[in-house]
């Protein structure tokens, strides 16, 4: 087994800081991180179907990840979940309008940011009633 994250963003240093903190596994299972640096890169990893988890850069430019994240839950029926990262605590509203499932404030937590993506990745599946 593998878990796949897509990590977006135009800053490089973003997407090292992201791939530094997750490193090579997340909950004992061996972790492949794409990075994608555009909007377009982004939908194209997404067409693949096989990622686990998304991680947007509120603020990437052109185009900002909570924008995005609006864009991949209204166009994706099975959208992985999505992690949005933010300069300001005070956007968290928009977090919640983009329907983000999980925020992470700059600068990047290496000891929060593993955990975050493993409640995302690894949800348990509701047993029958």
């Amino acid at each position: 087994m593998e878990v796949v994250i897509l990590v977006y963003s135009n800053d490089r240093r973003v997407r090292a800081d992201v791939r530094d903190a997750l490193g090579t596994s997340l909950g004992g299972v061996d972790l492949t991180i794409r990075e994608a640096a555009t909007q377009a890169a982004v939908l194209t990893e997404l067409d693949k179907g096989d990622i686990d988890c998304c991680i947007f850069d509120a603020e990437a430019n052109p185009s900002g990840g909570l924008g995005l994240c609006k864009q991949v839950h209204d166009e994706y029926e099975l959208c992985p979940p999505v992690m949005v990262l933010l300069a300001r605590e005070a956007d968290s509203w928009l977090a919640a309008w983009s329907r983000a499932e999980s925020v992470q404030a700059y600068p990047i937590d290496p000891l929060t940011l593993p955990k975050q993506v493993e409640d995302l990745v690894f949800v348990e599946e509701p047993v029958p009633a």
